[in-house]
């Protein structure tokens, strides 16, 4: 029973580390933007847009205005729909900040001028309310 228990904790340990590896090396290879930063280009950048790739559920409790919304699980097959796009910066965000660090690594992997909303749309709601 201790053997199965010990066998279990060490196999989630390597996810962990191995998630944690891949999460620090999106970090790298991803542009990452504040919230200030993102506001900035949103309203100086023409060629900006917002991706929000959470779900339709979480959708519904607030949108940021003008963005566009693929899913992040739809992503993959999404990318087509953004190649109208592809001339321009996509900035992602979620509810945190980490799905929408993988969907940017996903767009700039598929040739898409990418980047990362740091803090997701909580960080957003927070800088709103603090201004």
């Amino acid at each position: 029973m201790i053997a199965a228990i010990l066998i279990v904790l060490g196999v989630a340990g390597i996810f962990f580390l191995w998630y944690f590896k891949r999460q620090t090396n999106y970090r790298k290879e991803v542009v990452n933007y504040n919230i200030a930063e993102t506001k900035e280009r949103l309203e100086n950048e023409k060629n900006t847009i917002l991706l929000d790739v959470r779900t339709h559920m979480e959708r519904r409790l607030k949108v940021i205005q003008g963005s566009i919304h693929i899913p992040l699980h739809d992503l993959k097959h999404g990318v087509e729909k953004l190649k109208e796009h592809i001339d321009k910066e996509i900035i992602c965000y979620c509810h945190s900040g980490v799905r929408s660090l993988s969907a940017a690594y996903i767009l700039k992997n598929n040739g898409f001028k990418s980047a990362h909303m740091k803090g997701g749309i909580v960080a957003w709601i927070s800088f709103e309310k603090n201004k």
